[in-house]
Protein backbone atom coordinates (compact mmCIF):
# COMPACT_ATOMS: atom_id res chain seq x y z
CA UNK A 1 0.00 0.00 0.00
CA UNK A 2 1.41 3.59 -0.49
CA UNK A 3 2.43 5.18 1.96
CA UNK A 4 -0.13 8.50 3.06
CA UNK A 5 1.13 12.13 1.75
CA UNK A 6 0.81 15.21 3.67
CA UNK A 7 1.07 18.28 1.31
CA UNK A 8 1.55 21.18 3.81
CA UNK A 9 4.11 23.61 5.13
CA UNK A 10 6.77 22.51 7.31
CA UNK A 11 6.42 25.07 9.87
CA UNK A 12 2.74 26.17 9.39
CA UNK A 13 0.62 25.42 12.35
CA UNK A 14 -1.85 23.05 10.79
CA UNK A 15 0.71 20.87 9.02
CA UNK A 16 2.02 20.44 12.45
CA UNK A 17 -1.14 19.64 13.94
CA UNK A 18 -1.63 16.76 11.04
CA UNK A 19 2.29 15.69 11.65
CA UNK A 20 1.54 15.29 15.47
CA UNK A 21 -1.26 13.11 15.30
CA UNK A 22 -0.13 10.87 12.67
CA UNK A 23 3.47 10.50 14.79
CA UNK A 24 0.86 9.90 18.09
CA UNK A 25 -0.50 7.07 15.55
CA UNK A 26 3.33 5.49 14.86
CA UNK A 27 1.15 6.37 11.04
CA UNK A 28 4.18 6.70 8.64
CA UNK A 29 3.89 9.74 5.99
CA UNK A 30 5.54 11.69 3.50
CA UNK A 31 5.38 15.40 3.41
CA UNK A 32 5.26 17.10 -0.21
CA UNK A 33 6.17 20.63 0.19
CA UNK A 34 4.22 23.13 -0.70
CA UNK A 35 5.87 26.45 -0.86
CA UNK A 36 3.80 28.53 0.29
CA UNK A 37 5.56 32.17 -0.64
CA UNK A 38 5.88 30.72 -4.35
CA UNK A 39 1.79 30.42 -4.63
CA UNK A 40 1.98 26.98 -4.99
CA UNK A 41 -0.98 26.20 -3.10
CA UNK A 42 -2.98 28.52 -5.47
CA UNK A 43 -2.04 26.75 -8.56
CA UNK A 44 -4.63 24.95 -10.71
CA UNK A 45 -3.38 21.69 -9.55
CA UNK A 46 -3.03 22.46 -5.87
CA UNK A 47 -6.33 23.95 -6.38
CA UNK A 48 -7.80 20.93 -7.61
CA UNK A 49 -6.97 18.93 -4.55
CA UNK A 50 -7.71 21.51 -2.40
CA UNK A 51 -10.58 24.19 -3.82
CA UNK A 52 -9.49 26.74 -0.92
CA UNK A 53 -5.83 27.39 -1.84
CA UNK A 54 -4.92 26.07 1.76
CA UNK A 55 -2.72 23.62 3.45
CA UNK A 56 -2.91 20.98 4.46
CA UNK A 57 -4.23 18.19 2.55
CA UNK A 58 -3.28 14.29 2.78
CA UNK A 59 -3.67 11.59 -0.16
CA UNK A 60 -4.09 8.28 1.48
CA UNK A 61 -3.82 5.85 -1.50
CA UNK A 62 -5.71 7.89 -3.69
CA UNK A 63 -8.04 9.42 -0.94
CA UNK A 64 -7.89 12.95 -0.61
CA UNK A 65 -8.77 14.69 2.32
CA UNK A 66 -8.30 18.33 3.86
CA UNK A 67 -9.23 20.29 6.83
CA UNK A 68 -6.43 19.79 9.37
CA UNK A 69 -9.22 18.67 12.44
CA UNK A 70 -10.82 16.41 9.81
CA UNK A 71 -7.23 14.97 8.45
CA UNK A 72 -7.06 13.98 12.05
CA UNK A 73 -10.38 12.39 12.76
CA UNK A 74 -10.35 10.31 9.46
CA UNK A 75 -6.89 9.02 10.71
CA UNK A 76 -7.47 8.23 14.09
CA UNK A 77 -10.74 6.40 13.16
CA UNK A 78 -8.79 4.56 11.17
CA UNK A 79 -7.07 3.36 14.90
CA UNK A 80 -9.69 3.03 17.43
CA UNK A 81 -7.64 1.18 19.61
CA UNK A 82 -5.64 4.61 20.13
CA UNK A 83 -8.69 6.05 22.09
CA UNK A 84 -8.11 9.46 20.32
CA UNK A 85 -11.74 9.61 19.42
CA UNK A 86 -13.71 7.71 22.53
CA UNK A 87 -16.22 4.98 21.66
CA UNK A 88 -18.63 5.00 24.08
CA UNK A 89 -21.16 7.78 23.72
CA UNK A 90 -20.38 9.66 26.91
CA UNK A 91 -17.02 9.88 26.14
CA UNK A 92 -17.44 10.44 22.52
CA UNK A 93 -20.01 13.38 23.91
CA UNK A 94 -17.51 14.90 26.10
CA UNK A 95 -14.86 14.55 23.38
CA UNK A 96 -17.08 16.25 20.86
CA UNK A 97 -17.91 18.62 23.47
CA UNK A 98 -14.05 19.25 24.09
CA UNK A 99 -13.30 19.80 20.57
CA UNK A 100 -16.17 21.79 19.69
CA UNK A 101 -14.51 24.32 22.53
CA UNK A 102 -10.95 24.25 20.90
CA UNK A 103 -12.80 25.59 17.59
CA UNK A 104 -14.56 28.26 19.10
CA UNK A 105 -12.90 29.04 22.31
CA UNK A 106 -9.47 28.51 21.97
CA UNK A 107 -8.54 28.89 18.69
CA UNK A 108 -9.70 32.03 17.33
CA UNK A 109 -8.12 34.31 19.81
CA UNK A 110 -4.97 31.75 20.02
CA UNK A 111 -4.44 31.84 16.63
CA UNK A 112 -4.35 35.51 15.81
CA UNK A 113 -2.43 36.41 18.76
CA UNK A 114 0.17 32.98 17.69
CA UNK A 115 0.21 33.91 13.85
CA UNK A 116 1.86 37.45 15.03
CA UNK A 117 4.31 35.51 16.88
CA UNK A 118 5.10 33.02 14.34
CA UNK A 119 5.94 36.19 11.77
CA UNK A 120 8.18 37.44 14.34
CA UNK A 121 9.71 34.16 14.89
CA UNK A 122 10.08 33.10 11.32
CA UNK A 123 10.23 36.29 9.50
CA UNK A 124 11.71 39.20 11.95
CA UNK A 125 8.29 40.84 11.30
CA UNK A 126 7.36 42.82 14.44
CA UNK A 127 3.94 41.97 16.24
CA UNK A 128 1.12 44.02 16.09
CA UNK A 129 1.40 44.45 19.51
CA UNK A 130 -2.21 45.89 20.17
CA UNK A 131 -3.29 43.38 18.45
CA UNK A 132 -1.67 40.95 20.49
CA UNK A 133 -2.47 42.43 23.66
CA UNK A 134 -6.24 42.45 22.41
CA UNK A 135 -6.27 38.39 21.96
CA UNK A 136 -4.47 37.61 24.85
CA UNK A 137 -6.92 39.43 26.62
CA UNK A 138 -9.68 37.02 25.56
CA UNK A 139 -7.54 34.27 25.47
CA UNK A 140 -7.24 34.60 29.54
CA UNK A 141 -10.89 34.23 30.06
CA UNK A 142 -11.07 31.12 28.18
CA UNK A 143 -8.42 29.90 29.91
CA UNK A 144 -10.19 30.51 32.82
CA UNK A 145 -12.82 28.06 32.35
CA UNK A 146 -10.26 25.79 30.96
CA UNK A 147 -8.83 25.93 34.41
CA UNK A 148 -12.05 24.96 35.92
CA UNK A 149 -12.06 21.55 33.58
CA UNK A 150 -8.65 21.07 34.09
CA UNK A 151 -9.09 20.76 37.92
CA UNK A 152 -11.63 18.24 37.61
CA UNK A 153 -9.74 15.66 35.23
CA UNK A 154 -6.19 15.58 33.60
CA UNK A 155 -7.03 15.95 30.10
CA UNK A 156 -9.90 18.27 28.09
CA UNK A 157 -12.60 15.32 27.94
CA UNK A 158 -11.48 13.25 30.84
CA UNK A 159 -8.82 11.46 31.95
CA UNK A 160 -7.81 10.15 29.03
CA UNK A 161 -5.96 11.93 26.03
CA UNK A 162 -8.07 12.54 23.13
CA UNK A 163 -7.88 14.43 19.75
CA UNK A 164 -9.74 17.22 21.60
CA UNK A 165 -6.08 18.01 23.59
CA UNK A 166 -3.75 17.17 20.74
CA UNK A 167 -5.88 19.97 18.52
CA UNK A 168 -4.27 22.78 20.78
CA UNK A 169 -0.82 22.15 20.54
CA UNK A 170 0.32 24.57 17.65
CA UNK A 171 -1.10 27.45 18.66
CA UNK A 172 -1.03 27.21 22.60
CA UNK A 173 2.77 26.78 21.68
CA UNK A 174 2.93 29.60 19.12
CA UNK A 175 1.44 32.04 22.14
CA UNK A 176 3.84 31.54 24.51
CA UNK A 177 6.86 32.09 21.80
CA UNK A 178 7.09 36.29 22.64
CA UNK A 179 7.62 35.89 25.83
CA UNK A 180 4.00 35.20 27.56
CA UNK A 181 3.33 33.06 30.32
CA UNK A 182 -0.53 32.88 29.39
CA UNK A 183 -0.27 28.81 28.83
CA UNK A 184 1.64 28.49 32.36
CA UNK A 185 -0.06 30.88 34.86
CA UNK A 186 -2.53 28.47 35.84
CA UNK A 187 -1.77 25.48 37.83
CA UNK A 188 -3.85 23.03 35.99
CA UNK A 189 -3.69 24.50 32.70
CA UNK A 190 0.25 24.84 32.63
CA UNK A 191 0.18 20.58 33.83
CA UNK A 192 -1.63 20.33 30.79
CA UNK A 193 0.69 22.19 28.74
CA UNK A 194 3.74 20.99 29.81
CA UNK A 195 2.89 17.70 29.67
CA UNK A 196 1.51 18.11 25.77
CA UNK A 197 4.36 19.96 24.66
CA UNK A 198 6.87 17.29 26.67
CA UNK A 199 4.91 14.52 24.24
CA UNK A 200 7.15 12.89 21.77
CA UNK A 201 4.94 13.20 18.66
CA UNK A 202 5.52 17.05 19.33
CA UNK A 203 9.01 17.06 19.96
CA UNK A 204 9.57 15.17 16.99
CA UNK A 205 8.19 18.24 14.97
CA UNK A 206 8.74 21.07 16.82
CA UNK A 207 11.60 22.42 14.38
CA UNK A 208 9.51 21.20 11.45
CA UNK A 209 7.40 18.55 10.52
CA UNK A 210 9.37 16.26 8.39
CA UNK A 211 8.73 12.80 6.21
CA UNK A 212 8.56 9.89 9.11
CA UNK A 213 8.68 6.28 7.62
CA UNK A 214 9.53 4.95 10.91
CA UNK A 215 9.30 4.90 14.75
Amino acid sequence: MAILKLYGGKLTTCTRRVGTVLHELKVPFELIEVDLFKGEQKTPEYLEKQPFGQVPYIDDNGFILYESRAICRYVAAKHPESGLIPAEPKANALFEQAAAAEVANFDPSASKAGLEYFKQKYFGMTPDQALVDTELAALERKLDAYEVILSRHRYVAGDTLTLADLFHLPYAWLVTLGGSDIMTRRPNVARWYQELTSRPSWLAFVDGVKTTKTY
